[in-house]
């Protein structure tokens, strides 16, 4: 059986070297390994450990490595950051074996000469109390930085955007994993009837006042062999997309547009709106993707859900719609605590994006009947993407106004923002990081 360290390194490697995502690397590394029980788990809490705390570790590197960072091979430096985390953030490791783990990987790497190198880092770090030193506040967004392993671009943004206490909130929310919600498939059963089916198989359910037909689970083990999962019972959706459909509120017997659908998850939930009558148009530019949503609804019962293999951003012609979802591609940044090596991402904040998003939102909106409804979306937290995008899309089409939003339980704003839009936070919403906005065309 392989050597779960060994695993976490390729797993590491693979995302530093190809830009690979983590939880797909993550989970065939674990299949082709043959690992499980303790050792998957070893393995997934080092890889994303290190993930999230990547800045942080290479901080305490700068401070006890001679070499500067950038000249440090990148086996090794990865070597490096696993054993740090392992040193400081993995409680139930001896430092022992942290170190000696790490210098036995690097040796099997034929890293013989920074074998020493990694072995002396590691010792320092165990010998010195305190084991590292945080910036000075006096640079706020250069300490937040190293804290909570942000790039300090981002805590800047959200500073200048939402504050320093909106800001500091939501780096704390990005420690540990994020809550699971699932969608109640409402076609097949009710919320009640699900609970009871999940508890039977060890699942710890608890009650969301914000959504009628969402539960937050745990527990759960692998979400796919559960059997309400076969079954079709429900689809895993966070709380924010769930809220996300609701705003839409589709109807049966209309016609919707899902613009950018993949992997269909607003879809699902939004076809459980229309009790699975009308049309929802599912779209998507790209075969396999398109077949993630077939397969999904498929396993869900739902027959309504049509897909369309269409460029968002090219106006290709669609049928006229009562609603139309343009959840657009964005830059995650609410999505952190989930997609770890987002925060590592040499393009951030592209400055490309907005123009993008702006464009797929013009062309949707020509498919929209009067006195439709279009909900424009984004799972980040960047004003550039977001509200900006919306107010120059109102300034430039007349015909369209903004519908006021009326929140749900347990739903804050966190700022002022127009009535017609929402910026859902990990502490003001309990969800990921989220924008929508509601557009009604009058004329």
């Amino acid at each position: 059986m392989s050597n779960p360290r060994a695993v976490a390194f390729r797993v590491l490697l693979k995302i530093e070297q190809d830009g690979a995502y983590s939880n797909i690397a993550l989970n065939h590394a674990i299949r082709d390994s043959g690992l499980s029980g303790v050792d998957s788990a070893f393995v997934s809490a080092l890889v994303y450990g290190v993930l999230e705390r990547q800045i942080t570790l290479d901080y305490i590197i700068k401070q006890y490595s001679k070499i500067p960072l950038r000249k440090i091979e990148i086996k090794t430096k990865v070597i490096l950051r696993m054993g740090i985390y392992q040193l400081l953030f993995m409680d139930k490791v001896p430092a022992a074996a942290a170190v000696n783990e790490s210098v036995k990987l690097a040796k099997a790497q034929r890293l013989h000469q920074s074998a020493g190198f990694v072995n002396g880092m590691l010792r320092g770090i165990t010998r010195a109390d305190p084991p590292y030193t945080l910036p000075p506040k006096t640079d706020l967004v250069y300490y937040n930085s190293v804290k909570y392993a942000v790039p300090q671009d981002l805590v800047r943004l959200w500073q200048n955007a939402y504050g320093e206490a909106n800001t500091e909130a939501m780096l704390e929310s990005l420690s540990g994993r994020p809550r699971l919600y699932i969608r109640v498939n409402t076609l097949k059963t009710d919320k009640a009837a699900l609970k009871a089916l999940l508890e039977d198989e060890g699942v710890v359910c608890e009650e969301v006042a914000a959504a009628d037909n969402a539960l937050c689970v745990s527990h759960t083990g692998a979400v796919e062999q559960l059997t309400a999962y076969k079954q079709g019972l429900f689809h895993v959706q966070d709380l924010s997309s769930q809220l996300c459909v609701s705003f839409l509120s589709p109807q049966p017997r209309e016609v919707m547009l899902d613009i950018c659908a993949a992997p269909g998850g607003k879809a699902f939930t939004a076809a459980q709106y229309m009790q699975n009558r009308g049309k929802l148009y599912a779209c998507d530019l790209y075969d396999h993707k398109l077949k993630l949503i077939q397969n999904g609804a498929r396993r869900l019962g739902i027959t309504n859900i049509l897909t369309h293999k269409r460029d968002g951003a090219a106006g290709m012609p669609l049928p006229l719609a009562d609603k139309i979802l343009c959840d657009v591609p964005c830059s995650g940044l609410g999505v952190l605590a989930r997609k770890p090596e987002i925060r590592v991402k040499r393009d951030l904040l592209s400055a490309d994006l907005p123009a993008l998003q702006y464009q797929i939102l013009c062309h949707s909106a020509d498919n929209l009947a009067v006195g439709g409804t279009l909900v424009y979306s984004t799972c980040t937290l960047n004003p550039a993407e977001n509200g900006d995008n919306i107010r120059r899309f109102l300034r430039e089409h007349p015909h369209f106004q903004g519908v006021p939003l009326t929140l749900p339980a347990g739903v804050t704003r966190a700022f002022d923002e127009e009535a017609y839009e929402i910026t859902l936070m990990p502490h003001t919403a309990k969800s990921d990081g989220f924008y929508a906005a509601v557009l009604h065309r009058i004329q």
